[in-house]
């Protein structure tokens, strides 16, 4: 509970990753606003190591670091000026070894993320090219191309951008060529195949630090005009090739936002995201981030499952995981799919007219489902989107679209009660924080046991402990909507009422089953009865009797 030092769990190998993805909760952390060690005002990694206990207690396995490497941050990191140097506003690299190291003696894993399409336009690869004609490591016109930027010093001409203007692309070569467009290379030239090999070099560099894999940014953009992802799937799998041979258990996870493709191409793990595959991000905004009550972002009018009206439904997350994990299977090569809570780039689960109510049941969904969980930080207290949040380094991508609000500093009040705290103080930051004044902190949930917090806490216990939430146990759905329903192991149910207006589930032998986590539910022989924003997940092997009412409720 809170007053005790938490347990710590057995370090093992942490770079084994890959063998335990199964059952590995993964934890992002935005660098720049989980913990400030040295009071400037920004995050760092002797903030992340101080607060490695929190995360023990917590019970994660694994934690991504957005990019925290040498940049301008136009895009906050992701505009990459040096792969091998940690920022100097988050540390040194010897920093960052100490956290692996001390993540470590705690049995987690820590996960860099790698941009492995763009560059910055200040990186010295790219400063070299623009003064050499004859370097072709990004993708270089003489003549003005639609979509092209102007080059700069000798070189001049017109080199192409991955994301933003200062992010130029590397040229991975074109799966198409075209006589009419001479800058196009094939896969196979020499400039493709060198950033091939520094992006192994990379990996290489910090997997000999004790990182334990990467966070691969735009998976997909890597090759271009790549029909069908053919050789952009052919240079993962390569890829993968290498790290088992060379690094076996390390990982690789994808922002591709395509399980069904991802996995098979050579990736461990990729998340359903809000954008990307043919569904264009469908069955994640169905569940809950499509910015319904907010106008920052707007993902447009798509019923959210997690919310108080119940206008929504989550067949269509059910049916993009079903293709996922069937072409999964098929491949044979093992993997994941990625839930996560949210993440830097779009709405938290908290956001608008949603409330922590609703996220109780859709952190239970993300810890139950047979996939591997990824909180974003603070989503376990119900950190809420903040709207009106000043646009800092490349955070807005249009008029009702700015990712700073799903960025702002870690609330964790008055921890000086804890064993993990109290740490530096967030005396001023370079993104304000929630100012409702009753937003929620980890020291307030902390001490209260009925708080999404603890929760969060038990879910992730459960998780651990039955391997009925095995990612490889089977699931039996038996309704998308209010409540969604399922069976994992045959024998373990999971209903769940996100909406405000109470429900009933059929489900045979309820009413001997025992409460495993329960809040606003009440068993029937065959029905399962659940309160608005209620939730029950039931083992039916157990026939015990209900002593009282269910546990948390």
């Amino acid at each position: 509970m809170a007053g005790t030092n938490p347990e710590p769990r057995s370090s093992g190998q942490v770079t084994d990753l890959a063998d335990r993805l199964d059952r590995t909760v993964l934890y992002q952390i935005y660098p720049q606003s989980f913990a400030d060690a040295d009071g400037d005002g920004i995050g760092d990694l002797r903030g992340i190591a101080d607060r490695l206990d929190y995360l023990t207690w917590l019970g994660v396995d694994a934690i991504w670091l957005s990019p925290c490497f040498v940049s301008p941050f136009a895009d906050a990191g992701y505009d990459v000026a040096d792969f091998l140097r940690i920022a100097p506003r988050y540390g040194t690299n010897a920093d960052l070894e100490h956290l692996t190291e001390e993540a470590a003696r705690r049995g987690i894993a820590v996960l860099l993320d790698l941009v492995a399409g763009h560059t910055s336009d200040q990186h010295p690869w790219f400063r070299a090219a623009i003064d050499d004609p004859d370097d072709d490591r990004y993708v270089w016109s003489d003549v003005p191309v639609d979509g092209f930027e102007p080059g700069a010093g000798r070189r001049g001409g017109y080199y192409r951008p991955n994301f933003f203007p200062v992010q130029p692309a590397l040229n991975f070569g074109y799966a198409r060529l075209d006589p009419a467009e001479p800058w196009r290379q094939p896969v196979d030239a020499p400039g493709p195949q060198a950033n091939r090999a520094a992006l192994r070099e990379i990996m290489a560099f910090w997997f000999d630090r004790g990182v334990a894999g990467f966070r691969v940014d735009m998976a997909a953009s890597l090759v271009k005009d790549d029909p069908g992802l053919v050789e952009t799937r052919r240079l993962w799998r390569e890829t993968r090739d290498w790290l088992d041979r060379s690094y076996p258990g390390r990982v690789l996870i994808s922002e591709w936002g395509d399980p069904k493709v991802a996995v098979p191409a050579g990736f461990h793990a990729d998340f359903l995201l809000q954008f990307g595959g043919d569904d264009d991000g469908l069955p994640l905004r169905s569940l809950w981030n499509n910015g319904a009550g907010t106008t920052q972002p707007t993902w447009g009018d798509v019923p959210a499952w997690a919310d108080a009206e119940a206008r929504g439904d989550a067949a269509a997350f059910v049916a993009a995981w079903t293709a996922a994990d069937e072409a999964i299977t098929t491949a044979g090569r093992g993997g994941v799919v990625g839930l996560p809570t949210s993440n830097h780039d779009f709405t938290r689960l908290v956001a608008g007219a949603r409330d922590a109510e609703q996220a109780r049941a859709a952190h239970v969904l993300v810890m139950t489902w047979p996939a591997m969980p990824s909180l974003y930080y603070g989503d376990e207290i119900g950190m809420r989107y903040v709207p009106g949040t000043p646009t800092r380094e490349g955070s807005r991508l249009g008029p009702t679209y700015d990712r700073a609000g799903s960025r702002t500093p870690m609330q964790w009040g008055d921890l000086s009660a804890e064993p993990w705290g109290p740490g530096a103080p967030w005396t001023s930051s370079y993104l304000p924080t929630d100012p409702q004044p009753d937003r929620p902190t980890v020291a307030d949930q902390v001490a209260d046991p009925d708080s999404l917090l603890h929760l969060v806490r038990e879910l992730i216990t459960l998780r651990h402990r039955d391997r009925r939430l095995d990612v490889g146990s089977p699931v039996e759905v038996l309704a998308t909507g209010y409540p969604m329903a399922y069976l994992r192991g045959g024998s373990l149910a999971v209903v769940l009422n996100p909406g405000r207006t109470p429900v009933v589930q059929h489900l045979p032998g309820a009413g001997a089953a025992t409460p495993l986590l329960s809040r606003g539910g009440r068993l029937e022989a065959d029905a399962v009865h659940l309160e608005g924003h209620g939730f029950a997940v039931l083992d039916l092997t157990t026939r015990t009797e209900l002593g009282g009412p269910p546990s948390g409720s």
